[in-house]
């Protein structure tokens, strides 16, 4: 059992660790949870490429990080999720550039968007949180599969609960269209996509890990109405009466802890939320993971699905 919880914070996770010589690289890093993860593993000494949509947010990330640890190791690589086309010349910059990824972090996200797709045509929440990451995590193999820890942690969320993947019409094409069941579906697909990697590649020593970072404001909200942030805090106080937010080193804190911690040496395809491993749990309102999110059947049928879709294929 994990000694931290909760309340732990990322620099509470990573003391005493030594990441001098570990490749980190992470999504979304040029705000929120993400320049958190990026600043505490720099802190520790890893080499860490912060990936993201503007390279002037980027810019500003790493100058406040270096302002903190003026010796952090920090690059950073251009990135939109939403554009297949995009991901590929990325990701082919990023075998240019470095040698290996010791972990992935695929962190960045949308919520609660408004009916929209990508320059792909998927619906934008599926799209971005699930294919992009997809696509990109295979393009950036060949570096994992280099590497020595060789973790990816894919940000999911209790928003999973909200519902399964549909597999018939992932896309909404033929059904109305809700911000939070998209929400709901493209977070599970976080977490059956790591139980696919675990399936596929652990054979490799390759393992990965399911993120339920927790409360925290950050401007992941940001298409959210004023009407639609009180009826998700309607929503999530009337199922737990005792919701708090945490503050981003906490909220950042289990990636950081899933990405390093000694304990899950040898072990993924798992959902983790308050640094430890949760238990699946078809009834809780406020803890542990839906059996739809870990089912090995659901996790191969979105492989093949996302396969088709992106056109993306991971090495063999």
């Amino acid at each position: 059992m994990s000694e931290f919880g909760w309340a732990s914070t990322t620099d509470e996770v990573l003391e005493g660790k030594d990441l001098s010589g570990r490749t980190v690289f992470v999504t979304g890093a040029n705000s929120g949870l993400g320049q958190e993860t990026a600043r505490a593993l720099a802190s520790r000494g890893a080499h860490v490429i912060m990936a993201g949509r503007d390279q002037s947010k980027l810019d500003e990330s790493v100058a406040a990080i270096h302002a903190e640890h003026p010796r952090a190791q920090l690059d950073t690589i251009t990135v939109e999720l939403s554009s297949l086309e995009n991901i590929r010349a990325a990701t082919s910059r990023a075998r240019q550039r470095f040698q290996k990824i010791d972990i992935l972090i695929n962190n960045a996200g949308v919520m609660a968007t408004p009916f929209l797709h990508t320059a792909d045509g998927f619906e934008m929440q599926f799209g971005t949180n699930h294919l992009g990451h997809f696509a990109l995590t295979a393009e950036l193999m060949p570096l994992i599969e280099r590497g020595h820890l060789k973790r990816i942690v894919n940000l999911s969320s209790r928003g999973h609960f909200m519902g399964p993947v549909n597999f018939e019409d992932p896309n909404y094409q033929h059904r109305p269209y809700d911000p939070w069941t998209s929400y709901g579906q493209s977070k599970t697909a976080n977490v059956l996509f790591t139980v696919g990697l675990e399936q596929h590649f652990a054979v490799l020593g390759i393992h990965a890990y399911a993120v339920h970072p927790g409360g925290i404001e950050t401007n992941l909200g940001r298409h959210m109405s004023p009407e639609m942030r009180d009826g998700l805090m309607q929503r999530v106080t009337t199922s737990d009466s005792n919701f708090r937010w945490k503050t981003i080193p906490q909220g950042a804190a289990t990636s950081c802890w899933a990405a390093t911690a000694d304990e899950l040496d040898g072990r993924g395809g798992v959902y983790c939320e308050d640094c430890h491993v949760a238990e699946v749990d078809d009834a809780s309102q406020v803890s542990g993971v839906r059996s739809y999110a870990l089912n090995p059947s659901y996790a191969e049928r979105l492989w093949a699905l996302s396969e088709q879709l992106t056109g993306a294929k991971f090495p063999s």
